[in-house]
């Protein structure tokens, strides 16, 4: 793909998927009937001017992007699982969506930027700074892995990961240039190298190497930067997970993904040919609504 091409990428939601195009978000959810519901909205000027291109600044946008949007577009499928569609989002729903924003973000960051600092001082690590991080980061890691490991074992996520799957092989079928039709469809990997679970397996990484660069102040200062430095390393990630798809046909980059790539093995399932239905509709009609734009 050349430069100026975009790439479509997307996320599961309830008995759904959602897919991003450049200017425009669809949203498609199979009802209890058996019926698609689909929900297409124009992306806001935050999300698709100039800053979005700047780098290092992209990688911040991108991560408040898959936030809200995908926050947004988990209200609207769950209120299609309960037959109670709303096609716009009232100031309420507003309220409750940036609300359910903030909270997870401040899970995310006790459990993987705060947790891990204070069970490494659990750990006799001597005054050596670059082992209590080597430490620190290494417990970063394994929480993430068992975080990953414990939802997929979670039965109501495993609809949501078999979406996950859908979502990817449509969009790797795209890009094949395949016609966007269940059965060629089925035949391309349930994994993508922009995928979110790689993204956040490059931030706990990087996270190491910028901690390690804090050294180890005072606890105070300690907290204050792995709070403070959270938008630093997703804009570090972002542009090694953009150089790493952009560069995937090289063996030392396949090698570097390969991590991430095996993690959603965690986060992805098989989907079946209903789910996969649901995707090719999203894409379809994303694409279709940039092309008449």
């Amino acid at each position: 793909m050349s430069e100026d091409n975009f790439h479509y990428g997307g996320q599961a939601v309830l008995e759904g998927v959602m897919m991003r195009g450049r200017r425009h978000m669809v949203t498609c959810v199979r009802r209890p009937d058996g019926q698609l519901a689909l929900s297409s909205e124009p992306l806001s000027g935050v999300f698709t001017g100039r800053l979005r291109k700047w780098p290092l600044l992209r990688g911040i946008i991108v991560l408040a992007e898959a936030m809200v949007l995908g926050m947004r577009s988990l209200m609207f499928s769950a209120s299609v699982a309960l037959e109670e569609e709303e096609e716009k989002p009232s100031g309420s729903s507003n309220a409750y969506l940036w609300a359910m924003v903030a909270v997870a973000l401040v899970f995310a960051v006790a459990l993987f930027f705060l947790a891990p600092l204070f069970l490494a001082r659990l750990i006799n690590t001597g005054d050596s700074s670059l082992l209590f991080n080597l430490v620190e980061g290494l417990i970063r890691i394994a929480l993430f892995i068992a975080y990953l490991k414990l939802i997929s074992l979670m039965p109501d996520l495993k609809r949501v990961f078999a979406y996950h799957g859908a979502e990817h092989k449509t969009v790797n079928a795209y890009e094949a240039g395949v016609p966007l039709e269940v059965a060629p469809v089925a035949n391309y990997p349930k994994a993508h190298t922009r995928c979110g679970t790689s993204f956040l397996f490059v931030v706990v990484v990087i996270a190491v190497v910028v901690f390690a660069l804090v050294g180890r102040p005072a606890v105070w200062l300690m907290v204050l930067s792995r709070i403070a430095l959270v938008p630093v390393i997703a804009a570090i990630s972002y542009e090694i997970t953009y150089f790493g798809a952009r560069h995937r046909d090289s063996a030392l980059v396949r090698w570097v993904l390969a991590p991430g790539l095996w993690l959603q093995s965690l986060t992805t399932r098989e989907p079946d040919d209903r789910q996969l239905e649901v995707a090719i509709a999203a894409l379809k009609k994303v694409v279709e609504m940039e092309e008449t734009a």
